[in-house]
């Protein structure tokens, strides 16, 4: 459900009857911040507060919550060490119920970072925790809007460090992952393309030896392994092309250098944002809406589903495979 205090109750809500098509949706959180987003969006919802996954009947028009009573009061837009302390509760709940395969896959509404901080979380958000407490050494974001797909070498560090990080075991087990997560998306034969860091991928030498020295090999050693990787190739360029069908997905350096043409993408137009994240490398299936707790207008019923809509039909067509 996210935190509490912002927009993922009312964008589970406004989805619910969407995503009845293809799965079986259950809601883990508060029943009664659902109830409360069913009044606020004013829709033909009621809450089935149970105890179990096995305990949900899925009755139409009907929300099952897998009720954790985590919070005592409820008011939108503020950053609350409770409310930290639900979502990470939460999020702990949906894992243990993923890895004893009482569900097929998560999908997680936004988190408020300085709440789950507040909360003592060390996490800068949910992909790190996912990987902990699932064991996971090897994983990466892959961030999908329309025809594009990006995955990233890094993502929640500084700018800095993030090029201390391009190294070539690091960008080629990215490749590896991007390879595999695109076949379970139900690519047949993917095709990688993979960002230079610095501009004009060092334009051979004369603005850096990274290009060459780190990612070249990577691509190099990901093609021996019969993988169908390009690159270096020059970041400013290789995003439009990937976006025109030459490449399935572009492996980023770094998190803003993937995440701006998603966003721009997202929010072109002033278009309702439906990016997808899905966390790859895992042992099981999570996907995220590509939007924040959006304080702002949380608690209006104004906020847009059709990311959440995205990530649960992506979690789902995922899940399908295995």
């Amino acid at each position: 459900m996210g935190d509490p205090g912002g927009v993922g109750a009312e964008v589970i809500v406004k989805a619910y009857e969407r995503l009845r098509g293809n799965s079986r949706p259950i809601v883990i959180g508060d029943a009664s911040v659902i109830t409360d987003a069913i009044e606020v969006c004013d829709v033909s919802l009621s809450v089935e507060a149970v105890d179990s996954v096995a305990d949900a009947t899925f009755e139409q028009e009907r929300v099952p919550v897998l009720d954790l009573d985590a919070i005592d009061e409820l008011v939108y837009g503020e950053v609350r060490e409770g409310y930290g302390s639900a979502s990470l509760m939460y999020i702990e709940r949906a894992i243990e119920l993923a890895t004893d395969g009482d569900i097929d896959a998560i999908t997680t509404a936004p988190i408020n970072k300085q709440a789950t901080k507040l909360a003592g979380s060390e996490y800068a958000g949910h992909t790190g925790m996912l990987a902990d407490y699932t064991d996971t050494k090897n994983y990466s974001m892959m961030l999908v809007e329309d025809e594009l797909r990006v995955t990233h070498v890094s993502t929640h560090v500084s700018l800095r460090k993030a090029c201390d990080l391009v190294t070539t075991e690091n960008v080629l087990e990215t490749i590896r992952l991007t390879n595999t997560a695109l076949r379970d998306l139900g690519v047949e034969s993917p095709s990688v393309g993979v960002a230079g860091l610095n501009p004009h991928a060092s334009d051979g030498g004369l603005l850096g030896d990274d290009d060459d020295a780190e990612i070249k090999p990577a691509v190099e050693q990901a093609r021996e392994e019969g993988i169908d990787a390009t690159g270096p190739e020059s970041p400013d360029t290789v995003y439009v092309r990937a976006a025109r069908g030459e490449f399935d997905c572009v492996v980023s350096m770094y998190h803003d250098q993937g995440h701006i043409p998603i966003k721009m993408l997202g929010f072109a137009g002033g278009s309702a944002v439906s990016g997808v994240n899905v966390t790859i490398g895992l042992p099981i299936i999570r996907t995220s809406v590509d939007h924040g707790t959006a304080f702002d207008i949380a608690g209006q019923g104004v906020a847009s589903e059709q990311s959440l809509i995205d990530a649960v039909n992506v979690a789902a067509d995922m899940a399908s495979r295995h």
